[in-house]
């Protein structure tokens, strides 16, 4: 591993008090909605769909309720080593999250165009991302970046499928959701300018809430 690879502690900037307060309370509303999102998602899946449905529900909502606790939590807290273990936590919870959200999308939608393929090549690549979170801690943040949308954009080779088997609307709801994941990821490698990590929160609860809409309405 050469000198210059991974980030030293030293280099890595920590966040301001009102930093962390926005940080917070950014991720503290996310995960309000996805408390919320919990029973909305598991009444519709009982009522319109079957146990496949059911299972992807509670994957995608546990996966988001994890993601959005995990985030809260590493930021409220002040710098203990219980903040560190947080920190591993939420940012292993981001892969989890993607893979979750893939899940109703691969089990109901794509069930009969190798959906099940790409659920496991998705939840693969998340259990990578979280064994680099565990395993390399001080790694260029530029790599979790390029993981996350890897991950958020291996749908593309399944778009024919996906756009055959989803309403247009949802469809949309899905990709501009997908979008500003990624535009959030341009924020997240900004760390050394203030806030914008909140603008990355920011970002990222405007992606769930448009994929949630696409998973309610159209998939479960």
């Amino acid at each position: 591993m050469s000198a210059g690879a991974p980030r030293s502690k030293k280099n890595v900037r920590e966040y301001t008090v009102g930093e962390e307060i926005a940080n917070s309370i950014s991720h503290g509303i996310g995960a309000l909605l996805a408390i919320a999102a919990i029973p909305i998602c598991v009444v519709t899946a009982v009522s319109h769909g079957g146990g496949v449905a059911l299972a992807a529900a509670l994957i995608y909502t546990i996966s988001m309720l994890l993601e959005y606790v995990a985030s809260t939590l590493y930021h409220a807290l002040v710098p203990i080593p219980a903040k560190k273990v947080f920190k591993v936590i939420d940012h292993s919870a981001i892969y989890l999250f993607i893979a979750g959200s893939y899940t109703p999308f691969c089990l109901i939608t794509l069930a009969d165009s190798n959906g099940m393929l790409l659920c496991l090549a998705v939840w693969a690549l998340a259990i990578v991302g979280v064994a680099l979170e565990a395993f390399w801690v001080f790694r260029p943040r530029w790599i979790s970046a390029v993981i996350y949308l890897l991950l958020g954009w291996c749908v593309v080779g399944f778009l024919p499928p996906l756009i055959a088997s989803l309403p247009f609307p949802g469809l949309m709801l899905l990709l501009v959701g997908g979008i500003c994941y990624s535009i959030g990821c341009i924020f997240y490698v900004l760390k050394k300018v203030p806030y914008m990590h909140t603008v990355f929160h920011v970002w990222v609860l405007a992606g769930s809430v448009l994929q949630f809409l696409s998973i309610v309405l159209y998939v479960l």
